[in-house]
């Protein structure tokens, strides 16, 4: 080789290794804020693997194992040190080519080499004689791993879950010193027919003990205790209502038709807007700015958002009319706006019998989409016109002409798997109404009960549009008016919508009413409603037609002194371990389907945001689950998990030998391909979640 060819090998990597550093250090500064994010984001997970890492690392150590290298970040390795005979030799910048094993013996019996890796991102240990990706290596020395009785290798391997459950404990201690604000265990809303709803829950009603828990509760401690209830077991709870009066009763968690068992209450929100990506286009739908806090609804003073709900509920009426205050320079001003409002189908979407239906004076309007999921959209046909759009009216579902919800839920579990035709009145851009045929495929949702479409119906209170004429309480024989039917007058004076369907009937305030109608645009008639109206009702309910997104209810949770906030690691980390363990027991027996856990794209696109747009505390909060969640994942009895390894060592002591190197590797590599089948999985769910999600 010439003079000129070996010098140039000679510089050639570290010239490479300069290049990249001065290409990454120009992107750094002229993109500190995002770098910055993303390097608080890679350092904190990175840690918790770290952490991880140094459990096998100091306890092989003290089990006198040879650990061969402690990297602190991942490969490719910027610096190597270790300590030799003849004093301490440093790696610098090593090339790709050079493969760590390409060592002298006398190099590679020298004590471990510490590493630095050029990827923020966790950290690794190397024990000498220990595989992760294959059958153990058998090895003559005798700090080999494989060397060592088996109570020690047990201890190496669960050195690293132990550390993981004590780093989760210590980082929940710290954010509790601190202090962090997050959601009290209020009832934001009560689901019908649910056990809360039974007990007599209301919106507004705080827990204050739970199965004889009352320290620092929030909301997360109703859902796993919910979660975690045996079958028909009686939860015992104490509730304070706004009064400051105190109820106790109990409990029993059911499914309600979804994978987990809950007792049916739903988050509790707050009147202030959050924040969103586009706040100039939430002002153009709604008035509103992220800051925004309410303060008036209809003209009637409001504290908390359950009472913003119940008035928004009872409005009647095309729109609500909003009072919010907003910071300004100068101080506060209070701004005013009008948002649409839709009539709820059914509450919750169950509709027991017919009298559950929302309808007004006995009449039920017609269905309307308002919203359309995202999984609907892309399972739908590619030709637009042949997709279900928000707006369109459902004039038919397979041969029932203007179904009622509770027809269509019928119809939509007959045809679950199947083709089912809608007939759908669609209004374009010109304001022309036409008749179209959408076809949709009614699914059932991993670990759900009910068969969906994946659509929002509201009722079309547009439109003065019979769908059909039912029984209730106030008039048990119900209207004679025809499906399809038109009401086009209250006695004798125009209506177009149910709005002045409403309004007119309340007008005459209990003296007789003829509502007349016209079918087809030529048929007309007219019926009379009962003359004890005040027993006629207009049983529905408003929802907001625009979303307004309400910041969630928070509370400060900060400890009193360091022995309360040991107390609220303690019980906060078995909290998240409980869960997770919960969530995989339902994922294996098919309860909720893989699309719903996150990989370590998900995980790092989710701390990005938690980085970005929230105080650092609670990214620790975060880091200190991510812990907890990777020490109930490692200790899975599944090879490569730590888990699986400690069985494999079971089975070595119950008889008396190690499993052949064979059988070793059909295991390992049996569980790696698992893991890795899943981790793409997920991996490929979290892109589009992350990237592509509407």
């Amino acid at each position: 080789m010439s003079q000129t060819t070996k010098s140039w090998t000679k510089w050639a990597g570290p010239a490479f290794w300069i290049a990249i550093l001065g290409v990454v250090a120009y992107l750094i500064v002229r993109n500190i804020g995002v770098v910055g994010n993303v390097l608080v984001v890679l350092l904190g997970f990175g840690a918790v693997v770290l952490v991880h890492e140094f459990g096998h690392f100091i306890t092989a150590k003290l089990g006198g194992i040879k650990v061969e290298a402690f990297s602190i970040c991942m490969p490719p390795t910027l610096l190597g040190i270790r300590r030799t005979k003849s004093g301490f030799k440093f790696r610098i910048l090593p090339s790709f080519s050079r493969q760590e094993e390409d060592e002298t013996p006398e190099e590679q019996d020298e004590a471990t080499e510490y590493r630095i890796g050029l990827f923020p991102f966790g950290g690794y240990v190397k024990l000498l004689g220990q595989e992760d990706t294959g059958p153990v290596k058998q090895v003559d020395d005798p700090r080999s791993f494989t060397r060592k009785p088996v109570p020690i290798r047990m201890a190496v391997l669960a050195a690293g879950v132990t550390l993981n459950v004590i780093s989760a404990a210590i980082i929940f201690m710290v954010v509790f010193l601190v202090g962090i604000r997050l959601t009290p265990p209020v009832v934001g809303g009560v689901i019908p027919r649910s056990p809360a709803a039974e007990a007599g829950l209301q919106p507004g009603d705080e827990f204050v003990e739970i199965n004889g828990k009352s320290k620092a509760l929030d909301f997360s401690d109703i859902g796993i205790a919910a979660a975690l209830s045996a079958s028909d077991e009686k939860v015992p709870v104490t509730i304070r209502r706004a009064d400051g009066s105190l109820i106790e009763t109990a409990l029993v968690a059911r499914g309600l038709g979804r994978s987990f068992r809950e007792f049916g209450i739903f988050d509790p929100l707050s009147l202030t807007i959050s924040q969103v990506s586009e706040p100039n286009l939430l002002r153009d739908r709604t008035g509103l700015l992220p800051g925004d806090r309410v303060v008036a609804v209809n003209g009637n003073t409001v504290e908390h958002y359950w009472q913003f709900d119940q008035i928004v509920a009872q409005t009647l009426t095309p729109t609500v009319r909003i009072a919010a205050e907003r910071k300004v320079a100068d101080g506060m001003e209070t701004v005013e706006t009008r948002l649409p409002l839709d009539w709820a189908a059914a509450e919750n979407g169950e509709v027991p019998t017919e009298a559950d239906l929302g309808n007004i004076y006995s009449l039920v309007p017609r269905l309307r989409v308002m919203g359309v999921s995202r999984e609907e959209a892309l399972n739908s046909s590619q030709d637009d016109t042949k997709r279900l759009r928000p707006g369109d009216i459902i004039i038919a579902a397979a041969d029932t002409e203007y179904p009622t919800y509770r027809e269509l839920r019928e119809i939509t579990t007959s045809h679950e798997g199947r083709s089912l035709p809608l007939k759908v009145l669609r209004t374009d851009a010109n304001g022309v109404e036409q008749t179209l045929t959408v076809s949709v495929k009614p699914r059932k949702p991993p670990g759900e009960e009910r068969v969906i479409i994946g659509f929002l119906p509201v009722l079309d209170a547009q439109h003065a549009v019979v769908a059909k004429a039912i029984a209730t309480e106030g008039n048990p024989a119900g209207l004679d008016i025809p499906r399809g039917a038109k009401i086009v007058g209250v006695n004798g004076k125009p209506v177009a919508s149910f709005f002045d369907v409403i309004t007119e009937v309340q007008r005459w305030q209990g003296q007789p009413v003829t509502l007349q109608y016209r079918l087809d645009g030529a048929i007309e008639g007219g019926v009379t409603l009962p003359i004890e109206q005040g027993k006629l009702t207009a049983s529905v309910k408003s929802l907001l037609a625009e979303t307004v997104p309400f910041k969630q209810l928070d509370r400060l949770y900060q400890a009193q002194n360091p022995i309360d906030a040991i107390g609220m690691g303690y019980r906060r980390t078995l909290g998240f371990i409980a869960q997770t363990y919960v969530t995989l027991a339902r994922l294996i027996k098919g309860l909720i389907g893989p699309d719903n856990l996150m990989g370590p794209v998900g995980i790092i696109t989710l701390s990005y945001r938690i980085v970005a747009q929230q105080p650092l505390v609670h990214y620790a909060y975060f880091l200190g689950l991510i812990s907890a969640t990777i020490a109930v994942i490692n200790f899975l009895p599944l090879p490569p998990f730590d888990g699986g390894l400690i069985v494999l060592m079971l089975i070595e002591k119950i008889k008396g030998s190690a499993l052949t190197e064979r059988t070793q590797g059909i295991v390992a590599y049996a569980g790696w391909m698992l893991v890795l089948a899943l981790l793409v999985y997920v991996t490929f769910n979290d892109i589009v979640r992350s990237f592509f999600s509407s």
